[in-house]
């Protein structure tokens, strides 16, 4: 570049100061995390739904095909409408406990904003995608008995009442991040937030019509695995994106990720396999859930030695967790939403505070010591599972009150497909 090519571009900066902020800009972390937010949204469409609809019986696919598509649609009106706003914006005396109104609808937005050396368009997208899977999560809680309606009244008062505080707590600089409490990529954001909801949703809403006794399998495995598979894909984008650079740390993030999935799916398998005689697909498939669940909290701060320890963990837990609650306690969290991503994100969530240590392989606890980010991380987990109980419950109760939550016994006989939707999945079905 030549002394008079600088100079014009000197000039320019001084007379429009926005190209001296895009000149800011960090193109290879762009490209990272446009990446990331399609994958992220690739685990929901069509990852979450295709996982999620070949677990229920065939009567039902579609529905939750439906309300995985409605609430992706739904929450990314919600997120320009001011959701995102409360959580990254600057709350002034509130913003410990909720952020601002200045970027409800992005009414300053330009294509030369940046959040850190990234558009703010960018930023704005990959956290919705994580807005998104989160109450789509909680599907899994009342599948195969909610109505429409009900679910989509519950995410978005859900969105708003009970992620919205949670999210701005931890990653928009309210109390719980002064407080110091690490969750890389939504371990207590996401899957303790939705697990516990969806444990609530189960409970309120009751069994399903036979369950326990009648037996409910899932009515296309191929449809399962190929959803798991998409999930586990789309995991590197929300686990490596979270990293919000393209560089070591995203590596790392992504190499503990797949490790911990792995160790999830070997070990759940095992014990599936000790315990009833044979290995099933989807015992490995909900085994790589778990893992990919548990690691989620920790993966920005944990080595791989820390990544096997807690994927093994989160198969072994998981899977007595799902046992113990279908069978012993027989609640029916049909897709096993808080055994899975509830326990996992828990157990995850505080080994994070193990693992992120130094002398165990992690990346550092920066003056705290390993029981004092324990407990810092215990408290998190513990705030995050009350303020989703009572608000779900709370929110779940009004909208009873006001349509009802569940569907007659005789159209949830019939099947959610034909009564809420007058489709089917196969023609063959009736």
């Amino acid at each position: 570049m030549n002394s008079t090519t600088k100079n014009l571009m000197l000039v320019a900066m001084l007379a429009l100061p926005e190209l001296a902020l895009a000149d800011q800009l960090n193109q290879a972390n762009t490209a990272w995390i446009l990446t990331s937010t399609a994958l992220v949204l690739f685990m929901t469409l069509p990852g979450l739904s295709l996982f999620y609809g070949g677990l229920v019986r065939g009567k039902n696919v579609l529905s939750v095909l439906m309300q995985c598509f409605a609430i992706t649609c739904l929450v990314s009106l919600l997120w320009l409408a001011g959701v995102y706003s409360f959580i990254f914006a600057d709350g002034g005396e509130w913003q410990k406990f909720i952020g601002g109104s200045a970027k409800v609808f992005m009414p300053d937005l330009r294509t030369e904003s940046l959040s850190g050396d990234i558009p703010e368009t960018v930023f704005f997208m990959f956290q919705m995608t994580f807005a998104i899977i989160t109450p789509a999560l909680i599907v899994g809680g009342f599948a195969e008995r909610m109505k429409f309606s009900a679910m989509l009244w519950f995410s978005a008062l859900w969105l708003v009442v009970v992620y919205m505080p949670v999210c701005h707590w931890i990653w928009g600089g309210g109390w719980l991040a002064d407080l110091g409490v690490k969750d890389f990529a939504g371990g207590i954001v996401i899957h303790v937030n939705a697990g516990v909801a969806a444990l609530v949703s189960a409970l309120l809403l009751g069994n399903r019509k036979g369950f326990p006794t009648t037996p409910m399998p899932p009515h296309n495995m191929t449809m399962v695995v190929t959803g798991a598979g998409m999930l586990w894909v789309g995991w590197f984008g929300f686990n490596g994106g979270s990293a919000l650079t393209a560089d070591g740390s995203a590596g790392m993030a992504i190499l503990v990720t797949h490790v911990a999935a792995a160790a999830g799916s070997l070990t759940w398998m095992t014990m599936e396999w000790m315990r009833f005689g044979k290995p099933s697909v989807l015992g490995i498939v909900t085994g790589m859930v778990a893992g990919l669940g548990t690691i989620t909290p920790a993966s920005g701060f944990v080595g791989p030695a820390g990544a096997i320890f807690i994927g093994i963990t989160a198969g072994a837990v998981c899977f007595s967790a799902t046992q113990y609650f279908k069978r012993v306690l027989k609640i029916d969290d049909s897709l096993d939403v808080f055994p899975v991503h509830g326990v996992g994100g828990i157990i995850g969530s505080v080994l994070t505070g193990v693992f992120a240590a130094e002398s165990l392989g992690g990346l550092g606890l920066h003056g705290v010591s390993i029981a004092d980010q324990v407990s810092i991380q215990a408290l998190g987990v513990l705030v995050t599972a009350l303020w989703s109980a009572v608000f779900s419950f709370v929110i779940l109760k009004l909208i009873d009150s006001l349509i009802g939550l569940r569907v007659d016994a005789d159209e949830e006989l019939q099947g959610l497909d034909i009564v809420l939707h007058e489709e089917t999945g196969y023609h063959n079905l009736y």
